[in-house]
């Protein structure tokens, strides 16, 4: 055994180069740096377990030459990684920052690593080569290891670019698959790029398969007071009434559980694509709560400590003589008396309509009118829903249905946040089958009103007095006078 070579700088080197890259690693914080210095300190422990072996007298005398060939071109190995990983990476950075990708400093690693033993170990390259297969082994692991799951992932198929998914802590759209990295597009219009690797070992949430459309839930509390199935029509009525959801396949709604203070229910519902489901699943809570507030369903506070309610006292009187003057100032119903007024006002109901929500729809049945006590509300004639007029606090509309049964001949929709008094035909039949004198006025009345929303004030007075007549027919047969 050749002792000069067992006591050569070479274990002492080695042993500084692992000690100085140890030392670096738990140093650093920024997570890139500390892989790649997990690999030098790797190549340079095993350049000592190399040497170790040699001068504990574990290896044959014939294999010493190779051993100690394979220690130096370690070593060297060593000393090129840890300095291009020190010049590629930021040192006191906490975050996973490098100057170039991952490929381009591996393949710098193995240029440089040749080229040394090239000029400095010319005759040392048969063991270059077997140790360069060891530097790509290490040097393109990670890069290998993405390279194998984008394969995997092509094969198997378990999304597709558009599709929506969600893997581990990310959710967004699929816009590419390479053979490194799946690039992922989030709701804030964020552009996530995940390895493959990662990709491989996380379970894959699809939300677009098997199929398109894809169920979402809303839960909300009632009353113990309010009958459950009174509570599921109200919800399938907002449902009804949002663009988002699915008239295929149905919406259906469960009573889940008893709760400490309401009755829960799941309202369960169908929407084409996942990336609208947070704005799905507004437009459902919106609805339902204003058909809740509409129909008197309370949806209960929720109760963490013992207090009082104080609920401002209303005082009904005030908003009874609010609503009979508004009916009387209505032009169809100013022919009635104060008696009819206050009839009215006692029992029209005062409903809550949202922005955006529809309150009749052309074509319709309807036996009601509405007057608009605050808001704002849009009528629209057609198919490609024409707006034809707009009113405000004060107007009124549905007034034909009232009188006649008629279907509704407009759609309407709340421009904002709109209170509506609805005076039904029932309320309104009562008091003119004991007045049926009435029904002349309430007929030019509505001739005038219906002359004016068509344009025709200036048509002959023939077709008026033809008008007239026609409605007073159907008024007649409605209100069962004829």
């Amino acid at each position: 055994m050749d002792t000069a070579r067992l006591t050569s700088p070479h274990f002492i080197a080695g042993v500084a180069m692992s000690v100085a890259t140890l030392a670096l690693f738990v140093a650093t914080r920024n997570p890139a740096l500390r892989r790649r210095l997990r690999i030098t300190l790797g190549v340079a422990i095993t350049a000592v377990a190399a040497h170790m072996a040699l001068m504990g007298g574990f290896v044959p005398t014939a294999y010493l030459d190779n051993i100690f060939t394979v220690e130096k071109l370690l070593l060297t190995l060593a000393a090129i990684q840890g300095v291009i990983t020190l010049l590629f990476h930021p040192w006191f950075s906490d975050r996973a920052t490098e100057r170039a990708p991952g490929i381009v400093q591996g393949a710098l690693v193995i240029g440089v690593f040749l080229l040394v033993v090239t000029l400095v170990f010319p005759d040392q390259l048969l063991a270059a080569s077997a140790v360069g297969a060891v530097v790509i082994g290490f040097a393109l692991q990670d890069t290998l290891g993405n390279f194998f799951a984008g394969v995997a992932l092509q094969i198997d198929r378990p999304f597709k670019p558009g599709d929506w998914i969600e893997v581990g802590p990310f959710q967004g759209r699929v816009t590419d698959i390479t053979w490194r990295a799946t690039k992922i597009r989030t709701k804030p219009g964020n552009l996530i790029v995940v390895p493959n690797n990662v990709v491989g070992k996380e379970a894959i949430t699809n939300y677009s398969e098997p199929l398109s459309p894809t169920r979402l839930f809303v839960e909300v509390g009632t009353s113990y007071l309010i009958p459950p199935n009174l509570v599921r029509s109200a919800i399938m009525v907002a449902l009804s009434r949002c663009p988002h959801v699915l008239k295929t396949p149905d919406a259906d709604v469960l009573m889940v559980d008893f709760g400490a203070s309401a009755l829960i229910f799941k309202a369960r519902f169908w929407i084409n694509d996942f990336e609208q489901d947070e704005r799905a699943r507004d437009e459902v809570r919106t609805a339902i709560y204003y058909e809740f507030h509409r129909q008197g369903i309370e949806i209960p506070w929720p109760i963490q400590v013992n207090y009082r309610r104080e609920d401002v006292p209303k005082d009904p009187e005030v908003d009874h003589a609010r609503h009979q003057t508004q009916i009387a100032t209505v032009p169809i119903l100013s022919a009635l008396g104060p008696d009819a007024h206050a009839a009215l006002a006692a029992s029209a109901r005062s409903r809550l309509f949202g922005r955006g929500e529809v309150i009749v729809r052309e074509g319709d049945p309807g036996e009601s009118m509405f007057l608009v006590v605050d808001g704002t509300v849009v009528i629209t004639v057609g198919p490609d829903r024409r707006e034809v007029a707009v009113t405000e606090s004060g107007g009124y509309f549905g007034e034909m249905s009232l009188l006649t049964g008629d279907a509704r001949s407009a759609t309407v929709t709340a421009r904002r946040d709109t209170v509506l008094l609805e005076v039904s035909a029932e309320a309104f039949g009562a008091h003119v089958r004991s007045h049926p004198a009435l029904l002349e006025a309430l007929a030019d009345a509505a001739v005038a009103r219906r002359a004016e929303l068509d344009a025709v004030k200036s048509a002959p007075g023939a077709a008026r007095a033809a008008a007239k007549a026609s409605l007073l027919a159907r008024m007649r047969r409605f209100f069962k006078l004829a």
